[in-house]
């Protein structure tokens, strides 16, 4: 009978330890505070480059986007587990353009899409930004 009961709890804590660790790995929260580039194809078919400065402080998440019309702030920035989304706004001619942003976070990309209304019509475009390595 002692036997039992040592392996039962042997069995037991084992089991704890397990769903500890896995509770742990689980609750990391995945950090995209740093600088993101990606590539894509403009209206005119010229491959265009844009960037992304991500900062994380506790829940709040904000950044600028920025390309060749220079740097715009992001608004109503999200992060719930990989999932992160964000919108950019901008003013050309008198005239606002709204981009939404969003993707899945892993700790080196973000894949996802951005949606926008061009000419009265919803587009969208797949975006791959990829995470520079921080500079010393």
């Amino acid at each position: 009978m002692p036997h039992t009961h040592r392996s039962l709890l042997s069995v037991a804590v084992t089991l704890l330890l397990i769903l500890g660790f896995g509770a742990t790995a689980a609750d990391a929260k995945l950090d995209p505070t740093g600088t993101w580039t990606w590539s894509y194809a403009g209206q005119d078919g010229q491959s265009r480059q844009s960037t992304l400065k991500l900062k994380l402080d506790g829940e709040t998440l904000t950044g600028t986007v920025s390309g060749r019309n220079g740097e715009t702030a992001i608004d109503g920035a999200n992060l719930k587990g990989d999932d992160i989304s964000f919108t950019v706004t901008r003013e050309f001619n008198g005239n606002k353009m709204v981009q939404k942003y969003s993707g899945k976070l892993t700790s080196d990309s973000i894949k996802g899409k951005i949606t926008f209304e061009r000419n009265g019509e919803a587009q969208s475009r797949d975006w791959d930004a990829k995470r520079e390595a921080a500079k010393k």
